[in-house]
């Protein structure tokens, strides 16, 4: 039997999972790691803490199987998008945190670009809002507040990159400093029309290019890990962002198919074939991956607190003890009792594009409970996707007449429920909900030659539930209109 190892390095945990030549998980090991807040807004992570959690479920996950290296064709890569490493070329060793894709201590810089006329030329770029989610100014901050950096960054010695490129540099023993298409373009430095580093947005934002790695395809054969890591080497053989690789992994390979997968944050993408279709509603226009020259790109809506809200009831407020009781909660009340919750703890992403904004809770009464509380920060997490399926919508790339989801928060019914009640179309889950995993897997497949082409591929995807809408217009215009009046009450919060 041929298998394939995929590692799914997220916001808040690492892990691997073991997939079969027919994409089903034959063992699976996840390990949280730390996150990190030293200042209101800021949010960071230690690499190599995520390397070694990320190298130990792989081991796990190959033990569990019951399999060694000479098993695996090959190793897949998916990884939590724009988060900043910079490290030393000749030790390996980190310069400083990893910047995380939440964090926003760049905010006024990016405000400041804003202000010097630069956000429709970097737009027209690279297809990205100027905003601090992205990994320029996160990149940027780090040479002009390290001792040395920008000088020795000049002379060659350090070395940057998302979480995929410092993860193969670890894993091939820092032979290879690469990333692919779907990473580069979350950078803001990239050109995703003609896909490489573009000159002017290098200078306008001060970065050195001998920083930055080679972009290669998301499914190609790129190197090998060093032997010691897992008894002998095993081919690299798929890069990809997370929503990239979960897009796949949903077999959303035609045009107009959409993906949203709930995980620290949630990430609506809809597949616009082989053009980039510039939005008029504040979504991001990126890159979906690379097989051979062939290239699809995507039109993203980003919600930067999606599940992440359910772990700060378990750990904020400690009103669950584990993350999955959320669902009895919520599911204990009929409705929220008019509470709302607006989870903008790193501002908000699509389509408000609001650094400033911050987490608020209105609409309290004395009858408001816990489970009260529980139910509206299911409602936020959706009502968060009705708003980026509007945008699409209104962009002239809908109407989407279904939702495929995945994500760990996909598995709570109730939520899935709310979800299509809010959007008015079935919301459909796979029996697969790892599909960020399947997706690095499937890269890295077609690689190997596993399997032909992606049409192959599509024909293992597989519904398990399928969400009918239940409510009516009247009702779900109501609640829309309720949700904009608490986001206008969050936004524009921070100090100036």
């Amino acid at each position: 039997m041929t298998c394939l190892l995929a590692l799914d390095q997220g916001t808040s945990s690492s892990r691997a999972i073991v997939f079969d030549d027919h994409g089903r998980a034959l063992a699976v090991a996840q390990q949280e790691f730390r996150q990190f807040y030293p200042q209101p807004g800021w949010v960071e992570h230690d690499p190599l803490e995520i390397w070694h959690t990320q190298l130990d479920c792989a081991r796990r996950a190959l033990a569990e199987a019951g399999l060694g290296a000479g098993d695996i064709a090959a190793i897949g890569i998916a990884n939590q998008r724009e988060t900043t490493v910079l490290w030393e070329r000749a030790s390996g060793r980190p310069l400083a945190p990893a910047i995380v894709w939440q964090d926003r201590r760049t905010v006024a810089d990016c405000e400041r670009l804003r202000a010097g006329g630069h956000a429709d030329f970097i737009r027209s770029r690279s297809g990205l809002e100027v905003d601090a989610y992205f990994s320029a100014t996160k990149l940027a901050w780090l040479l002009d507040h390290l001792p040395d950096a920008r000088r020795r960054a000049e002379a060659g010695e350090l070395a940057f990159g998302t979480i995929d490129s410092w993860l193969v540099w670890q894993l091939t023993g820092g032979r290879h400093h690469v990333t692919d298409p779907s990473n580069a373009s979350r950078t803001m430095l990239f050109d995703i029309r003609r896909q490489c580093w573009d000159d002017e947005l290098l200078a306008l934002f001060r970065i050195p290019a001998p920083l930055l790695p080679a972009v290669v395809a998301t499914s190609g054969l790129l190197g090998e890990t060093t032997a010691a890591l897992f008894g002998a080497p095993i081919a690299i053989g798929g890069l990809a962002g997370d929503q990239q690789a979960a897009t796949f992994g949903q077999a959303c390979l035609a045009p107009g198919s959409a993906k949203n997968t709930y995980g620290t944050g949630c990430f609506l993408m809809l597949n616009t074939g082989h053009h980039p279709v510039a939005s008029h509603h504040r979504l991001l226009t990126t890159l979906g991956w690379t097989i051979g020259g062939d290239t699809r790109y995507m039109l993203e809506g980003s919600v930067f607190t999606g599940g992440a809200v359910v772990r700060w009831l378990r750990d904020g407020l400690g009103i669950i003890a584990r993350a999955a009781d959320v669902e009895t909660l919520a599911a204990s009340v009929p409705d929220s009792n008019g509470a709302l919750l607006v989870p903008a703890f790193s501002g908000l992403g699509a389509p408000w594009w609001d650094g400033r904004a911050r987490g608020t809770l209105v609409g309290l009464t004395g009858g408001v409970t816990r489970a009260h509380i529980a139910r509206a920060a299911l409602d936020a997490i959706a009502l968060q996707t009705v708003d980026l399926v509007d945008a699409m919508n209104n962009d002239g790339a809908g109407p989407l007449t279904e939702l495929r989801v995945d994500g760990g928060a996909a598995r709570n019914d109730l939520l899935m429920q709310i979800q299509a009640d809010l959007l008015g179309v079935p919301v459909i889950r796979p029996r697969q909900t790892e599909t960020t995993a399947l997706g690095a897997a499937s890269f890295a497949g077609l690689a190997a030659g596993i399997w032909r082409d992606p049409a192959e591929l599509a024909a293992h995807w597989q519904a398990e539930r399928v969400f009918e809408p239940s409510r009516s217009a009247d009702w779900r215009q109501a609640r829309l209109d309720d949700w904009h009046r608490a986001v206008d009450r969050a936004r524009d919060w921070a100090a100036h």
